[in-house]
């Protein structure tokens, strides 16, 4: 049994899991995202956090289970904090902090998307009027901000019909896919 999964069992209990296969996910997960371009380290922590039956660990709970130090645990925390994709909450009547993936993880991270797009939109509007429109520079900046203008309406919409989806297909409606 691997370091991380011994670990994992350790912390867990016996959930009726193969922890080395969690461990396996856990970095495969860790390396896609990587590939993608998020950090190693806070590739590992997002997929160890996610691979978690509860969605919240402490620091010791993730260096243990990555075999990684404190201080990479951290520098992986502030990261996944700035981007929401994790919360950082006080363990109740202790200093330990516990850190959790947001209930709707994936939804709030690209929801978070509409502000960064509509800042690089309002700088891409400015740099196409110093530019000067009819330029090749200023149609192809002017050309970026179309695109992120249609993205914008289109992510909008997309995240209303996934609340729909995952409200009728996930979470017990008619259509639901629970298997029974």
């Amino acid at each position: 049994m691997s370091e991380q999964a011994a670990a994992a069992r350790q912390q867990g209990g016996d959930t009726g899991r193969d922890e080395e296969a969690v461990a396996r996910f856990v970095e495969r997960f860790a390396s896609e995202l990587t590939e993608a371009g998020m950090q190693r380290m806070a590739s590992r922590v997002f997929a160890a956090l996610l691979a978690s039956d509860s969605g919240a660990l402490t620091s010791a709970e993730l260096s243990e289970r990555l075999q990684i130090s404190p201080a990479a645990v951290s520098g992986a925390i502030r990261y996944l904090v700035q981007v929401s994709m994790v919360r950082r909450e006080r363990e109740p009547g202790t200093r330990r902090d516990r850190y959790r993936l947001l209930n709707e993880l994936w939804y709030e991270t690209l929801g978070n998307r509409d502000n960064v797009l509509t800042r690089w939109e309002d700088v891409l509007r400015e740099g196409t009027k110093s530019l000067g429109p009819d330029t090749p520079a200023g149609a192809r900046v002017a050309e970026t901000v179309a695109f992120f203008e249609f993205m914008q309406g289109e992510l909008t919409r997309m995240l209303e019909r996934w609340r729909e989806y995952r409200d009728t297909e996930l979470r017990g409606g008619s259509g639901s896919r629970s298997g029974s």
